[in-house]
């Protein structure tokens, strides 16, 4: 089993930027996709970025592409959502992700084998 924690989520207005984290702890692993979703209230949860281990290719959601930037840890296994330039539409609990049996990136949530419990990140115009 594997547990993930995230945090740095919070509050910013339009244009500033946020940090995200997350940690994986439990059992060991040496290959992985982790990856970040979001949900904002009444939608469903939506693929934000990933990235790929060994290797560290990063895939981003178009609606974010030039704004956020996914980077990882091996050693520590952890993983991070750098977020500039944001949207009140970037308001969403984002969650962190890790796929264990992949053979590609997936950009679906039925591709990923264990949640974070999500970290809430507001926009205010």
């Amino acid at each position: 089993q594997v547990q993930l924690e995230e945090s740095g989520g919070g509050l910013v207005q339009a244009g500033g930027s946020l940090r995200l984290s997350c940690a994986a702890s439990g059992r060991t692993f040496s290959s992985y996709v982790m990856g970040w979703f979001r949900q904002a209230p009444g939608k469903e949860r939506e693929f934000v970025a990933a990235i790929r281990w060994p290797g560290g290719s990063t895939y981003y959601a178009d609606s974010v592409k030039g704004r956020f930037a996914i980077s990882t840890n091996n050693a520590k296994k952890t993983v991070a959502l750098q977020m500039d330039s944001l949207k009140p539409e970037d308001a969403a609990v984002y969650y962190c992700a890790l796929d264990l049996n992949f053979k590609s990136v997936g950009t679906m949530t039925a591709e990923y084998e264990y949640w974070g419990q999500g970290t809430q990140a507001t926009v205010s115009s």
